[in-house]
């Protein structure tokens, strides 16, 4: 394939000129990772806040004319912004309709996790993704486990039979808030449009709650290491520690896999005082051994013979996967490769997040057949400029 902006020799040797939709902190740090691969020109930026853009456009040299503010800004950049590949980054309740926008100008697309925050955004997210693989366009979304080697290794033997006959798992993602200056923000009017947009890591709508915005890295290593989609879901959760936004600030989920086969699923955003273990954990066990990750941690099997895997520590994962999955979007950019493998399974893991959510929201058993049918959609009631 030869990029729309390109001729057939440019494709083969010059840059991927780059936007970057959403230039917050990760935002920046990622268009930094971009730029250092060395194979992208990041040329222009997208952002409701024009303060970011400004710190943006410093700290990438993006002149400030290829920085566009406001709830479109994004619009500008793919149509006027001179770019090949956008980057997503931005909150995820606004992601299916910037990818959509994105394919449809034909643009390559980089996406963060979670893809959206309901079931018909993450339904629309696998549209585009078919249609930009119609199209000849990358599209990847932004996976760090599946990236590393441990994670590959180890959750590989499983599915070839290491641990013999599955029995239980377990999945949690145990951490102190990361929204601590979000009070602060806030201020005496929580429900300021532009305070909400700011912290929007505390605001269910935009972000989809904690069990899709954070714990999908924990819960996507789960839905990888089952391989397939769970049948029904129970759970809980509640809002008695942190003292604003209006996310969750635990979970507790059971997922069914069928044939007797349950993982356990917990999480909480605020302090332990000191217990461990905490961090990103998944533990599953079979007849056999038991696979042990951890996210920046050690990743094994343990078991009888032929099931042991020594593994390896994958500490420094959070900047290494972004690395290669930079890295790997570039070779599929250049070599025209839109096999788009990583689609499938973000879709999958994106649904399980909600399927958890909407059973401890309900209270009651949700299963994954009425999830899929299922035409609720978070409102934002923001009244933001365009």
């Amino acid at each position: 394939m030869v990029l729309p902006s390109m001729s057939s020799a440019d494709h083969h040797g010059k840059k991927i000129k780059l936007g970057i939709i959403g230039t917050g902190k990760r935002g920046q740090w990622l268009a930094t990772l971009f730029a250092k691969h060395g194979g992208y020109k990041v040329v222009a930026g997208a952002d409701y806040f024009q303060d970011r853009l400004v710190e943006f456009s410093a700290q990438l040299m993006v002149p400030l004319e290829k920085c566009y503010s406001g709830l479109n800004g994004f619009k500008k950049l793919i149509d006027g912004g001179g770019v090949d590949a956008v980057a997503i980054i931005s909150p995820p309740y606004f992601h299916p309709e910037q990818t959509e926008y994105a394919v449809n100008a034909g643009k390559h697309v980089y996406l963060a996790k979670p893809i959206a925050v309901d079931v018909p955004g993450t339904l629309s997210i696998e549209d585009s993704g078919a249609l930009a693989t119609k199209k000849g366009l990358t599209f990847q979304v932004d996976f760090q486990t599946r990236a590393n080697e441990f994670f590959q290794e180890a959750i590989k033997r499983v599915h070839d039979g290491a641990l013999g006959e599955l029995c239980f798992g377990e999945a949690f993602y145990h951490a102190s808030d990361p929204f601590k200056t979000a009070a602060e923000i806030l201020g005496p009017d929580p429900q300021n449009p532009e305070a909400r947009l700011r912290v929007w890591g505390v605001d269910r709508v935009l972000s989809g709650d904690i069990i899709t915005e954070q714990n999908i890295h924990t819960l996507d290593v789960m839905s990888w290491i089952m391989n397939k989609d769970p049948i029904k879901a129970t759970g809980t959760f509640n809002q008695k520690v942190r003292p604003w936004g209006n996310c969750s600030d635990h979970f507790s989920v059971i997922y069914d896999y069928g044939n007797g086969v349950d993982v356990s699923f917990t999480s909480r955003q605020f302090a332990a005082h000191g217990t461990k273990p905490d961090g990103i954990r998944n533990r599953m066990f079979g007849e056999n051994g038991t696979l042990e990750t951890q996210y920046s941690g050690p990743v094994l099997l343990r078991g009888i013979k032929g099931s042991f895997y020594r593994g390896g520590d994958s500490s420094g994962l959070y900047k290494s996967g972004a690395v290669n999955n930079i890295a790997d979007f570039h070779t599929a950019v250049k070599a025209g490769d839109a096999s788009n493998s990583t689609l499938a399974p973000s879709v999958q893991s994106n649904l399980v997040t909600i399927l958890g959510r909407e059973a401890a929201y309900s209270g009651k058993t949700v299963t994954w057949k009425k999830l899929l049918k299922s035409k609720k959609s978070m409102k934002l009631d923001l009244e933001l400029t365009a």
